[in-house]
């Protein structure tokens, strides 16, 4: 199975390194010197769709990756905006991590914990960050972006086959979590970090 690491972002500098914004939180294992990385779409540059890293460092919060198969800047422009894959161990189904994909799409509903209650939202993505892990949604009444922390206390249950996650928000935590709003965390940008590959452990099941 292979899980999302990251998106390439701009091209650093003049000898074909690119910034990233990551999509896991071991970026030291999955950017270490010879790792090799699924690459999609593929490039003139590596038309099996595999690069081999060089190496990595920070740039103040962001990675900056340099990559076997890319020499120079106009090569790392080639890259702007693909996204790397890497090979991720079989799951253990009795494992209380999460992987972003099996996340992304479920219904999103409040209520009794067998998942009866009303939907209010789809799951749109995770980010994983060091202190806490925040569970994306689009909320049905407006169509808008909201986060939640990926805690039990708040995500009491995560059923994939079943097909939703049931949430017990605080009054009022939708409204704060809103993109833009105070709760929000800040933006996405194109070279920082996000969050999926390597799993987020917090709620009980639905497995």
């Amino acid at each position: 199975m292979k899980v999302q690491v990251a998106r390439v972002g701009k091209p650093h500098g003049i000898r074909g390194e690119v910034t990233v914004q990551l999509f896991t939180d071991a970026p030291e294992e999955r950017f270490a010197p010879g790792a090799r990385l699924l690459l999609e779409p593929s490039v003139p540059l590596a038309p099996a769709g595999v690069v081999t890293v060089r190496g990595a460092r920070w740039n103040k919060a962001v990675l900056v990756v340099a990559l076997e198969e890319v020499p120079d800047r106009n090569g790392a422009e080639t890259l702007r905006g693909a996204r790397l894959f890497a090979e991720a161990p079989e799951e253990d189904p009795g494992s209380d991590e999460w992987y972003e994909h099996e996340l992304v799409d479920l219904e999103v509903r409040t209520g009794p914990e067998d998942g009866s209650g009303p939907r209010i939202g789809v799951v749109t993505g995770l980010r994983t960050l060091p202190v806490q892990d925040l569970l994306e949604i689009e909320l049905d009444e407006d169509r808008r972006e909201a986060v939640l922390p990926f805690v039990e206390e708040i995500v009491p249950v995560v059923d994939p086959e079943g097909g939703f996650v049931v949430v017990t928000p605080p009054p009022g935590l939708l409204e704060l979590g809103r993109e833009g709003g105070p709760a929000a965390g800040g933006e996405h940008d194109g070279d920082g970090s996000g969050g999926g590959d390597s799993g987020s452990g917090a709620p009980e099941d639905g497995r």
